[in-house]
């Protein structure tokens, strides 16, 4: 693993280190509304979208960057 590298040459537009905390919180959001959903009204064909828990846009980072790894081999590195 010390030489692992990139496959694809993008890396995140912030200083923030990952968006695991963010993810988790959507997914549990959806997983209790869903399951509440069921519990309720089982007939229902409509589910809620996954937007409407959480956005990629709200969270921290909220964009990626192609650079050139020749020119920047650390942000190659994982």
């Amino acid at each position: 693993m010390a030489r692992s590298r990139r496959r694809s040459p993008f890396c995140g537009l912030t200083t923030a280190r990952s968006e695991k905390d963010e993810k988790l919180a959507c997914h549990r959001k959806e997983r209790r509304r869903v399951a509440v959903l069921l519990v309720s009204r089982p007939d229902v064909e409509l589910w809620p979208l996954k937007r409407q828990f959480g956005d990629l846009w709200w969270m921290a980072k909220d964009g990626r960057l192609r650079f050139d790894p020749r020119e920047s081999p650390e942000l190659a590195r994982k």
